[in-house]
């Protein structure tokens, strides 16, 4: 496996599970990522949500996308353990506010004023079947 069947996944399987710590707990949320490429995968956050403040606290994440089939025994997730950066790239800034702009209805706030973008730029990932119930520490890991 190589990195390129992990951006071709999580573009195929853009909503998932991003895991942030808050002190010593876990939180975890659902988030629709923007996309994935050769330098990693592409979120956008609102900055007063407490999930950009647990990101600013420490960058480090978790992140499953998982293919949603019909039949549990052709269940696939990807697993993205890495590090954040925040990315300033006023093309992307513009497109993502474009497609999100119905965030504007929903907050009341121009959506260019409160929209931050961030990527997962290292780290590593791996794929999980039910064929791999019990195998998790032997699955290939792939470091980006």
């Amino acid at each position: 496996m190589d990195f390129q069947e992990c951006i071709t996944f999580a573009n195929e399987n853009p909503v998932c599970y991003i895991a942030t710590t808050e002190g010593d707990q876990p939180r975890v949320r659902g988030l629709l990522m923007c996309f994935a490429d050769e330098r990693g995968f592409y979120f956008a956050t609102l900055s007063p949500k407490e999930v950009t403040k647990q990101l600013r606290a420490n960058p480090k994440v978790e992140i499953c996308f998982y293919n949603n089939p019909e039949q549990l025994q052709d269940a696939k997730q990807m697993r993205v353990t890495g590090k954040i950066e925040w990315v300033e790239d006023s093309e992307l800034f513009d497109r993502v506010c474009e497609e999100r702009a119905f965030i504007e209805q929903i907050t009341g706030r121009p959506v260019r004023s409160v929209v931050e973008l961030f990527r997962v730029h290292s780290g590593e990932a791996h794929f999980w079947t039910m064929m791999d119930i019990l195998k998790e520490q032997q699955l290939e890991r792939i470091r980006f």
